[in-house]
């Protein structure tokens, strides 16, 4: 039977040494590449193409969130398990709806974690115990509240809206959608103004309202 195959983002070299120990020494579960921040994590992860990736919340460049639902763009396959500190309802709600499949935080047992990743590898979600009822209540009231629908953006404003609330620049969103960097930025501004956002970080909340990076 072939290994689940796991890779592991985390800015701090020493977790990311200690949970390489832990999975690699389990039956069945080998840890296949690492990562210290998002961007070269999802650049990495494109080619590696893992079962799961154990992904940190709070990193330099893309964040976790953001590094998730990039992931749900390139690689849909590969599932996300997030491992935070933070018990913010809010950190966590944002990676749920960015795609993760599910997440621990860094106080649990080991043996935990190691359920959880074999749990998403399975097709399952594995929501911490100790936060679950709180998360999945606020999720549920937050989506049922969800803004205005993003009806007034054409298929273009839309597509490059979401692709840069997931991480992308100019540069990439251009080379990907066969457009000129000066289009894209005029897609982007258009976005923003009909949607009344003014940065990034409301393009970002926004996005995962809407549940746009949700989708594969």
């Amino acid at each position: 039977m072939t290994d689940l195959r796991v890779f592991l983002v985390d800015d701090h070299a020493v977790v990311r040494e200690g949970l390489k120990a832990l999975i690699n020494a389990q039956t069945g579960l080998t840890v296949v590449g690492e990562a210290a921040d998002g961007l070269i994590a999802c650049e990495r992860i494109a080619v590696l193409r893992p079962d799961v990736v154990v992904m940190d919340v709070s990193m330099p460049g893309l964040t976790g969130a953001q590094a998730t639902a990039r992931l749900q763009l390139e690689c849909p396959a590969v599932r996300v398990l997030a491992l935070t500190v933070h018990e913010d309802k809010g950190y966590i709600r944002q990676l749920l709806a960015a795609g993760a499949a599910g997440y621990v935080l860094k106080r649990a047992a080991p043996e935990e974690l190691i359920h959880a990743i074999r749990a998403v590898a399975a097709g399952g979600v594995y929501l911490d115990p100790s936060m679950a009822a709180k998360v999945v209540g606020g999720f549920v009231r937050k989506a049922a509240n969800a803004g205005p629908p993003s009806g007034d953006l054409s298929e273009r404003e839309t597509e490059v809206a979401r692709r840069t609330a997931a991480g992308y620049s100019n540069k990439e969103i251009a080379a990907r959608l066969e457009l000129s960097v000066k289009t894209v930025e005029t897609y982007r501004a258009r976005a923003m103004e009909k949607l009344g956002l003014q940065s990034r970080s409301d393009l970002v909340r926004y996005a995962v309202q809407q549940g746009w990076l949700q989708d594969g």
